[in-house]
């Protein structure tokens, strides 16, 4: 992977601390010119009060004194002081605001009911698209007040223009840039009744090359149901009813559900996975789900439809957190569990007992994992504790020897609660994004080193108090326990995150 210092970086915050405080109101100096060439066309008609002893002749009062002018004040305001977590602290009359220069995207979006889970929809309007303003599609489920008020909902995210900048220049470009227009986004959807509270949505996978299936082809979705129950639904009719104006979905083929996975009883869970069998055969397709009972089970598809196996995988000793299929070889996948491990499987393997597995991944549960695209051997994880591991995973140990656990490649200790979301970048190798429960997400490069002049200056400053990590490329703020956190694949550097509070899109400079 290639390196870059870390004096290339560009931000690592996304959030200055600013103080409000409105500035002292100035007085113009009085200034009486003298009649100039043109002479008043009027003069004839008024004649000129004359002041005497402070009084006008008709009587009013004159001021005997003027009183000094009031000179502009030269000192500049306060430049805005960039906040770093776990060193400021937000007094009562501050906040936090975003320092908009650090992006070229940046909109947030309110809903009805707070979503803990939502996956990317793949869209035909192209890949690697940098115009705006841009347009995203999403689908994600709710936790509402009582069971029966869910949904599963697919948001149109439109008008996501670009950030306007603060410019002096008036031979800028920008007032005849119609992408840097700052205006609101547009979020439209179209849902479906949901009985439970969303734990957590998964889309199905389609290859990069593949466009969004017609209308009339299935586009699955997958549910994990606080009731125990993994519904997969077909969510295309609803896509095809936010861009077709007048289009009505068949509620018989949206509102039931495709098939429903019933293997976990009542034992609820949130882990869960797709996998394809590739571009050949896209629809061949298996979806796994893990439970609080450190359960995993595998539904595959047939011709005649879906078929949940009834064997479920299990090395885990308590819930099962997260699960992710390789991206290399079709048989494998990792699983992270609250028993403080990750772990590697391979479903031909007899009796559904893990292969390989690093035993104490974390000094806590391990709650989410992810599986780099590029480098296949590199294996990130997040903990309970607030850690983020970078794992080899050719040095994992194979079930039965006697080999010690490995040591992570790199290890963060950034964040102060637990990381709820982690995510590779879906075409650069060393960057991922993660959140936390501290309100964070964050954006990290591996390639960068640490100069060592830089970071001497850096530990140096005594009002820092905390080193920064050279990895550490942006720190996005603003959402309140923020639960998820994607890229979007078609947009180049664009992230979605989400949180009790909403939506959150934006794009970076540093990515």
């Amino acid at each position: 992977m290639s390196k870059r210092s870390g004096g290339d970086l560009q931000a690592a915050s996304s959030s200055d601390l600013r103080e409000s405080k409105k500035p002292y109101g100035t007085t113009d100096k009085i200034i009486t010119d003298e009649m100039g060439e043109f002479e008043d066309g009027w003069e004839d008609e008024f004649e000129e009060e004359d002041v005497i002893d402070g009084q006008a002749e008709d009587g009013m009062d004159v001021d005997d004194e003027v009183l000094p002018a009031i000179e502009e004040s030269e000192e500049q305001p306060p430049a805005p002081q960039a906040f770093i977590p776990g060193v400021h602290q937000i007094g009562p009359d501050e906040i936090l605001e975003a320092d908009e220069s650090v992006y070229l995207m940046r909109h947030s979006m309110n809903v009805n009911w707070p979503c803990l889970s939502f996956d990317v929809l793949r869209d035909n309007l192209g890949n690697e698209r940098q115009r705006y303003p841009a347009t995203a599609y999403i689908v994600g489920g709710t936790q509402a007040d009582v069971a029966k008020n869910n949904e599963i909902f697919v948001y149109k995210m439109s008008s996501l223009h670009k950030t306007q900048k603060n410019t002096d220049d008036s031979d800028s470009d920008n007032d005849d840039d119609d992408d840097a227009l700052d205006e609101d986004p547009v979020l439209e959807y179209r849902s479906i009744p949901h009985l439970g509270g969303v734990n957590r949505v998964r889309a199905q996978p389609l290859p990069v090359s593949s466009p969004l299936p017609p209308a009339s082809q299935p586009y699955y979705v997958a549910s994990w149901s606080e009731t125990g129950k993994v519904h997969i639904w077909d969510v295309r009719p609803l896509i095809e009813a936010l861009d077709v104006p007048g289009y009505s979905p068949d509620q018989s083929r949206t509102h039931t559900p495709a098939f429903t996975i019933n293997s976990h009883g009542r034992a609820e869970g949130f882990a869960m996975d797709w996998a394809s069998s590739g571009e050949a055969n896209p629809s061949a397709l298996r979806l796994l789900t893990g439970d609080v009972h450190s359960k995993i089970y595998l539904t595959t598809t047939t011709p005649s439809g879906f078929n949940a196996l009834s064997q479920p995988f299990t090395s885990h000793t308590s819930s099962i957190e997260d699960l992710q299929w390789s991206p290399s070889e079709a048989t494998v996948f990792a699983s992270c569990s609250a028993d403080q491990s990750v772990q590697i499987w391979d479903v031909r393997s007899k009796g559904r007992k893990s292969v390989a597995g690093i035993d104490n991944a974390h000094g806590s549960d391990v709650n989410v994992i992810s599986w780099n695209r590029g480098t296949s051997y590199l294996l990130l994880s997040g903990g309970d504790e607030g850690a983020i591991k970078v794992w080899d995973l050719r040095n994992v140990k194979k079930r039965g020897t006697a080999a010690l656990d490995p040591t992570p490649v790199a290890a963060f200790n950034w964040h102060r609660e637990p990381i709820t979301s982690i995510e590779w970048h879906p075409t650069e190798d060393s960057s991922f994004a993660a959140s936390s429960a501290d309100d964070q997400v964050t954006l990290w490069d591996l390639s960068v080193e640490q100069d060592d002049e830089q970071s001497g200056a850096m530990n140096d400053t005594p009002e820092q108090g905390r080193d920064v990590p050279p990895q550490l490329l942006f720190v996005h703020q603003g959402q309140k326990n923020v639960k998820e956190v994607h890229w979007h694949p078609q947009i180049p550097g664009a992230v979605i995150s989400t949180a009790e509070d909403g939506f959150n899109v934006f794009k970076t400079i540093s990515v």
